[in-house]
C-alpha cells in the first residue's frame, strides 16, 4: 500500500461526506485510521469537559477549545484529532477553514469502551513529545485522569481529586467527579 498524505485525507473526507457518512480520520505514518462513533459515556465526558473548559476560556479570551472533529497537522506530518484540545489565543488568533497546522497546547484522549488504555496513553505522550504543554488521558472505566507534562512523572487523579492545568488555565479547578456522567434520581426524571 502506498503512503497516504493530507491530500488523501481530504479526498476520503469528501467521499464520506458525499455518501452521508460521518467518520473521523487520522493520518499516522502514512496510514489512514478511520474511527467510527464512540460510546456515549466517552462522548458525554468529552462534552462535559469541553463545556467546563469553554466556560472558563471564553470569557477570559484565553484561546480556542476544540472537539474531536478538529484535525491538526503535526510537525511529523501526521494528522491527529484529539477528543478535546485547546490552543492559546497567541498561537491561533483566527481559526483557519482547514486543519490546524500546529500541536495543540492541551490534548485530551478519552478511552472508549472498545479502546485499550496503553495506546491512548502512548498517543497522549506523543502529543507532549511533539510540543503539547499538557496531555491528559481519561479512563472512564477506572474513573481516573492521567496528566502528562514534558517534565516529570505522569500525575494520576481519581474521584476526590481536583483537576487543574495552571500552565494554561490559571485558577481553573474541576473536581474529577464532575467529569463522569451523572445518574439521575427518580425525582429528577419526573416532569
Amino acid at each position: 500500500m502506498s503512503t497516504m498524505t493530507v491530500k488523501d485525507i481530504e479526498q476520503v473526507q469528501t467521499a464520506f461526506s458525499e455518501a452521508g457518512l460521518d467518520y473521523q480520520i487520522e493520518l499516522e505514518d502514512g496510514r489512514l485510521s478511520i474511527m467510527g462513533p464512540s460510546d456515549i459515556v466517552s462522548s458525554e465526558i468529552s462534552s462535559r469537559l469541553i463545556a467546563f473548559l469553554f466556560a472558563w476560556v471564553n470569557p477570559r479570551r484565553l484561546g480556542r477549545v476544540f472537539d474531536s472533529a478538529g484535525g491538526f497537522i503535526m510537525p511529523d506530518t501526521n494528522v491527529k484529532a484529539p477528543d478535546v484540545s485547546f490552543v492559546r489565543a497567541a498561537r491561533l488568533r483566527q481559526s483557519p477553514r482547514y486543519f490546524g497546522q500546529l500541536v495543540p497546547d492541551l490534548v485530551v484522549e478519552i478511552k472508549s469502551q472498545s479502546d485499550r488504555l496503553q495506546p491512548i496513553e502512548t498517543k497522549v505522550l506523543k502529543f507532549v513529545e511533539l510540543g503539547a504543554i499538557v496531555g491528559i488521558a481519561i479512563d472512564p472505566d477506572a474513573e481516573t485522569v492521567k496528566i502528562y507534562r514534558s517534565a516529570g512523572e505522569p500525575q494520576i487523579l481519581q474521584n476526590g481529586d481536583i483537576l487543574t492545568v495552571p500552565e494554561l488555565f490559571p485558577g481553573w479547578e474541576l473536581p474529577v467527579s464532575e467529569l463522569w456522567p451523572p445518574i439521575f434520581t427518580e425525582e429528577e426524571t419526573q416532569l
